[in-house]
């Protein structure tokens, strides 16, 4: 009995000892699937993606004002009949401060826009990584293409939602003219004044197709870019690799703007129609504002479909793609130095990158 009793201990104390270092093993597996984020490496990947966001916007700026111009000009009045003629007449009518203006008030909003999508963007890829392999049971598994682009509109939904009244705001001090017959002297003074003079709801105008257009384009810019990035890795086509996982700035600059050219030409109707609906409702609207095809009085809008169906009855369907040239020429650097800029920032700040791992 004696024996037993003895046999039956040290059974039960092999089991304690098992079971909790399964235990430890189980919790160090969490960790490292869903680790723990700690302020500071939250405040880097911000600092990180703000900079980014401002630094490729301000490089494209002349270029991103002429695409809304040409998306909501009038097209009684045409001004701006393409991107050296548009550039060439916004220099000799407003002078070089015409070329950036609304810039302020566009890294006022794609700062934090910026920080908050690659945040998001990183924290959404861990997550549905964990999930993936979860219900896959395999623990090497990586993200798909599929799935990163779901992170990656989770990411812009969230970033363009979170920023939005800025963007629309934006918007209008982009299409302000010398001879604007009322002039928005910021972004605090254009928030004001059209919350006084048209409510709350104006702030959100055009978040509809907003959200429907960040869905391919920021989804498919991330997808893409990683996609492209992980394959280049893994097949070292034409010696791009430097080493095992590392590729040239040139490199990721190539792979960023295939990204944003791909992600672009799909959501760019959306984008037109956005724009186009955040200038209802503005009495006093300048010239360039988009007129119905017969008068020259702004085209009321009922909702997104009615934009949209307006436009091409009016218009033509080309006029879906009003801007598209300078957009083109600005997407692909802005894009490019986005990634690139984030990935240099962080790698300065010291917080490791993983996007898809």
């Amino acid at each position: 009995m004696a024996s037993e009793d003895v046999k039956s201990g040290e059974s039960a104390v092999t089991t304690i000892v098992n079971l909790a270092e399964e235990a430890k093993l189980a919790r160090e597996g969490v960790v490292n699937k869903a680790p723990a984020i700690g302020v500071a490496t939250i405040c880097k990947s911000l600092l990180a993606g703000g900079v980014a966001g401002g630094v490729s916007r301000t490089a494209v700026a002349p270029l991103e004002r002429l695409k809304i111009l040409l998306q909501v000009q009038n097209p009684h009045n045409i001004k701006y009949n393409g991107t050296i003629q548009g550039l060439k007449y916004i220099w000799r009518t407003e002078g070089f401060r015409g070329l950036f203006k609304g810039n302020g008030t566009n890294c006022a909003r794609i700062v934090p826009n910026s920080a908050v999508k690659f945040f998001s963007y990183e924290q959404a890829s861990k997550g549905i990584l964990y999930l993936y392999q979860q219900q896959t049971g395999n623990e090497d598994a990586q993200l798909t293409p599929l799935l990163r682009l779901g992170a990656g509109a989770c990411a812009g939904i969230i970033a363009m939602s979170a920023t939005y009244p800025m963007d629309m705001v934006r918007g209008r001090i982009t299409v302000q003219t010398e001879k604007s017959p009322y002039q928005y002297r910021g972004m605090f003074h254009a928030l004001s004044t059209v919350l006084r003079e048209e409510g709350p709801r104006a702030l959100y105008k055009g978040w509809l197709p907003s959200v429907i257009g960040v869905v391919p384009y920021v989804g498919l810019n991330f997808a893409v870019y990683e996609s492209l990035k992980d394959w280049l890795i893994k097949s070292k086509p034409f010696g791009l690799v430097n080493n095992d996982s590392e590729l040239s700035v040139t490199t990721r600059l190539a792979c960023g703007a295939a990204a944003g050219t791909v992600g672009q030409t799909v959501a760019y109707p959306l984008d037109v129609i956005r724009r186009r609906m955040q200038m209802v409702g503005w009495n006093h609207a300048a010239s360039v504002v988009a007129g119905d095809g017969r008068g020259k009085a702004p085209l009321e809008y009922t909702g997104m479909i009615d934009a949209f169906r307006k436009t091409v009855r009016h218009e033509g369907f080309g006029a879906l793609y009003k801007g598209l040239v300078p957009n083109s020429v600005k997407v692909v650097p802005s894009i490019a130095l986005a990634f690139v800029t984030y990935e240099v920032v962080k790698d300065i700040l010291g917080v490791e990158i993983r996007i898809s791992d």
